[in-house]
């Protein structure tokens, strides 16, 4: 880790985790295998990245998609998530975490609820990084969400409409107290966002890898920071601006 530069790390890491069920298929294995060899790496990146010391870490674990897929497969991931946050809160409190959750969490199952809140609780008083589960999430849902409360907002006067801007806008989404995202990573080769983190990830450097998700492990999320490191993050200015721009 000697050749990161830490104050140009993402403060913001989202994580799209695809391809457990390919890697357990490429193995004549069944898709349960590649999802419980995906929580290991979970275990592995979540440890790297508090030791990086990331603020923000935001890992896409469910879609609103996924309730689409076979029932056995959706039980099976709703089992491995509830024995996770059985058995990681240990993991968490060693290293300082704090649990978030971002998405339609009422849609889970009361038993997996009660566990999320019971952790996040639990978690609440630590400082270091902020691990934020995406569950039963997708970007379009909570734009319309948004759109939804600043409208019943502007129709009982609490807000004026010409007051709506960008910030405003921030303020109510899911992510209302975390920055933009610097960096998404894609692994398994897909190369496409997937309804995850619309807004925040309009600025964010694009990260794909074809190594599947439970291959993903420390050293290949090191190659993906330093890749970041070496990129010029312009914001819709010219190579030119950014190097008259005083450092902070």
């Amino acid at each position: 880790m000697n050749h990161l530069l830490k104050e140009h790390l993402p403060k913001h890491l989202a994580i799209i985790m695809d391809g457990n069920g390919r890697w357990a298929k490429a193995k004549g294995k069944p898709r349960a295998f590649g999802h419980e060899a995906g929580f290991r790496a979970v275990r592995s990146i979540v440890e790297a990245c508090a030791k990086l010391e990331i603020p923000y870490l935001t890992l896409y674990a469910f879609s609103t998609e996924n309730w689409f897929r076979p029932k056995k497969e959706v039980d099976i991931l709703m089992r491995i998530l509830l024995s996770a946050l059985k058995s990681e809160l240990e993991t968490m409190q060693k290293n300082n975490i704090k649990l978030k959750t971002v998405g339609g969490i009422s849609t889970l199952p009361g038993v997996i609820l009660e566990e999320l809140e019971r952790v996040v609780e639990q978690t609440s008083q630590n400082t270091g990084m902020v691990l934020t589960l995406a569950l039963s999430y997708g970007g379009r849902e909570e734009l319309v969400s948004m759109a939804k409360v600043l409208a019943e907002k502007v129709k009982n006067g609490l807000i004026h409409e010409q007051d709506i801007d960008e910030s405003v806008v921030n303020e109510h989404l899911y992510t209302a107290e975390m920055p933009d995202v610097d960096l998404l990573i894609r692994t398994s080769g897909e190369m496409r966002i997937s309804n995850f983190l619309l807004w925040q990830s309009a600025y964010a450097e694009l990260y794909f890898t074809e190594r599947y998700w439970p291959d993903f492990r420390e050293e290949h999320l090191l190659e993906a920071l330093t890749d970041y490191q070496n990129r010029e993050r312009r914001f819709g200015k010219t190579s030119e601006q950014l190097e008259k721009t005083p450092k902070v």
